[in-house]
């Protein structure tokens, strides 16, 4: 067998596998040999790269990321619907077609809330994906959508060209535990999985949308060649051949048929493993669809049914307050047993002090709950004509109700934040801060791990990980000997770090990895910092007065202070390793693009910074230098519309040696 045979074949095996694996749910390869074959494939196309076709797994995620998307106008226009929000509404759409069509029937789908996009295959091959932009120009998102893996990318059979209709979605658990691992890394949250499957697939990295875990469910087909259907249902049952995850669907003869489905679909929609927004109800017949047409906006021959919110009252009990990951308190109504969107709610978000104070909400109110995008149950307003005698206003705490750390706001929201260094509610959150790369750089103490050792009881502070014995970790579950020996060392090894690494392991608002360079040049130990006034430390370049505040509060907290003697106690560092190398770049800010050859951009970063230079991640006209390496893109190209100096990365290093 050929080299090209062999490839082919390969390929033909995987993507059976992965069909298989991601529709059917009935795998046949194991996840091993799928590797092994997978990695197989990727040494044999690198040989012969001549041999890569778009079709083959490993195009899946791969190239570098985009510098943006480019514009898609679609060939079929991906119109919206007309929405109805009532049975009346519904009834009123169905009259208008049998104004046209007497005899009738109709297919109804769930309504996915996602993002719509459009695929294109020519001779079966997947080569072109696009959003629905304004239904008639779309954004070419190609390289991402291939990450989703029930996306087939060579189809069964090879029609000339074949566009369907689809909406990216971002299933439940998936968006639950991306917004967990947002929330300990200190990131904003997705409000929705709307929002996070568009965030997702507008990535300009497609290894970032990879791992985003996206699905697609199929609902139309908008163009095809050599192959012609009657009706709706037909075109479903010859996508799911081609291998097509499509959308779940029931056929109706009549409008009332419709409204029952709808109702059904309305009572079920707490079941799926999407979010859906509604309803859609559509002529089966193609040719009904013909005589309909379309208006301005919509298609005559289909309408999206909105649910509306199903709001029931309730009594207020309790107001509890949690302390999440980051320090972030929030308020929570306990409220009377009800039943909302199939669930029975007994506790209601209440976001922050604004909003109760907004809503004037008081224990012992009856108001109104609601669950917000059908997820997460709220309140909608306070019966104030029901308030009890006596029912007080209610106010957040000043201290954290967990450690009793006092509580700062948000300068830039409404949120209320615990300050403490050592809060339980944040050890996860705070420990694998503490041994990320740019703080302690503590080698194989990930959130895995950490989630761990706090679970066995061996962390209640980031100190305590100066005290870790190898033996006792080695007995924590999916951890032995050498793991726990190489873990230890690697824990003993950061304990000569550079102070620059302690203060940004440290977690105060404001300090970040910049900052802490700067300060622990400026002041040179732990102490020397400690001891400065909010005065000294505004005075420091790039350190504000709010930043400064920041420091200082932190430093005054009881809490701080003894993580601090426990770390002296350790034997960490606490001086600056620092030497300074002069100013020559004071107050020029350097811009990085392209792949560097000498050293990493970080690496870049840190020279730049200790010859007292600032690097930032746009080009603006406040920018100095644009320092391009290979394959540079649109920074470059701004940098020279905006006429600013570009230096090739010779031309950098020979900057950094005169």
């Amino acid at each position: 067998m050929d080299i090209r045979q062999q490839i082919e074949q390969l390929r033909t095996e995987l993507n059976r596998a992965s069909y298989e694996y991601y529709m059917l749910d009935k795998p046949t390869m194991s996840d091993y040999d799928f590797d092994h074959k997978l990695r197989r494939l990727e040494e044999l196309e690198q040989a012969h790269p001549e041999f890569i076709t778009p079709d083959s797994p490993t195009q899946r995620v791969g190239g570098r990321a985009a510098d943006g998307f480019t514009e898609v106008t679609h060939l079929v226009p991906l119109e919206s619907l007309q929405d109805v929000f009532s049975m009346e509404e519904l009834t009123e759409f169905g009259q208008r077609v049998n104004e046209v069509v007497e005899e009738v029937s109709y297919d109804v789908e769930p309504k996915v809330d996602g993002l719509s996009v459009a695929l294109e295959y020519e001779n079966g091959v997947f080569v072109r994906g696009a959003t629905r932009g304004d239904g008639r120009v779309g954004e070419d998102v190609t390289q991402n959508l291939r990450t989703i893996r029930t996306i087939p990318l060579r189809l069964p059979e090879s029609l000339p060209r074949l566009i369907v209709r689809g909406e990216v979605f971002m299933p439940k658990s998936v968006f639950h535990r991306l917004n967990e691992e947002r929330e300990l890394n200190g990131q904003s949250l997705f409000a929705n999985p709307r929002n996070a499957a568009a965030g997702s697939l507008r990535q300009l990295d497609p290894k970032i949308a990879a791992e985003r875990k996206l699905d697609i469910l199929i609902f139309n087909i908008q163009y095809v060649e050599g192959k012609t259907f009657s009706t709706h249902l037909e075109t479903l049952e010859y996508l799911a051949s081609q291998h097509f995850r499509v959308i779940p669907h029931t056929l109706c003869g009549s409008m009332e048929d419709c409204a029952e489905r709808i109702r059904a679909i309305g009572d079920d929609r707490e079941a799926f493993e999407f979010d859906i927004d509604g309803a859609v109800v559509k002529v089966n017949s193609l040719a009904d669809r013909v005589l309909l047409g379309s208006t301005a906006k919509f298609p005559r021959w289909a309408a999206a049914y909105k649910y509306p919110p199903e709001q029931k009252p309730s009594t207020i009990v309790d107001i509890v307050v949690q302390v999440g990951r980051t320090g972030v308190l929030t308020p929570k109504a306990v409220v009377k047993p009800v039943r909302l969107a199939g669930t029975t709610v007994t506790n209601a978000t209440l976001h922050n002090q604004d909003f109760i104070a907004e809503k004037d909400v008081r224990i012992g109110d009856t108001v109104l709950v609601q669950k917000a995008g059908e997820i997460i149950p709220e309140i909608v307003s306070v019966l104030k004509e029901k308030r009890p005698e006596g029912a007080v206003p209610y106010h957040l705490p000043d201290r954290c109700p967990v450690c009793g750390a006092p509580v700062i706001r948000d300068e830039d929201g409404a949120a209320l934040r615990c300050t403490g260094a050592e809060c339980p509610a944040q050890l996860l959150r705070h420990l694998v801060h503490f041994a990320s790369r740019d703080a302690m750089d503590i080698e194989g103490l990930g959130s895995a791990n950490v989630e761990n050792l706090i679970h066995a009881g061996l962390l209640k502070t980031p100190g305590d990980l100066y005290s870790l014995q190898a033996e006792e970790v080695a007995k924590l579950d999916r951890m032995g000997k050498k793991s726990a020996e190489n873990l230890i060392s690697a824990i003993e090894h950061s304990k000569s770090n550079d102070l620059s690494k302690l203060l940004n392991a440290f977690g105060i608002r404001q300090v970040g990895q910049r900052s802490a360079q700067i300060l622990a040049r400026q002041f040179g130990s732990l102490d020397a910092l400690a001891a400065a006034s909010p005065e000294e430390l505004a005075a420091v370049e790039d350190i504000g007065p709010i930043t400064a505040k920041s420091i200082s509060d932190w430093f005054a907290d009881p809490q701080s202070r003894h993580l601090i003697e426990t770390l002296r106690i350790a034997g960490v560092n606490m001086e600056s390793h620092a030497q300074p190398v002069g100013d020559r770049f004071s107050g020029l800010t350097f811009v990085l693009t392209g792949e560097l050859t000498a050293f990493t951009r970080k690496e870049a970063g840190e020279r730049i910074q200790a010859l007292g230079g600032k690097v930032s991640g746009s080009v603006s006209k406040k920018t100095s230098y644009v320092v391009a390496g290979e394959a540079a893109g649109s920074k470059l190209r701004k940098a020279q519309e905006l006429d600013i100096p570009v230096l090739d990365e010779a031309a950098f290093i020979q900057l950094l040696e005169d």
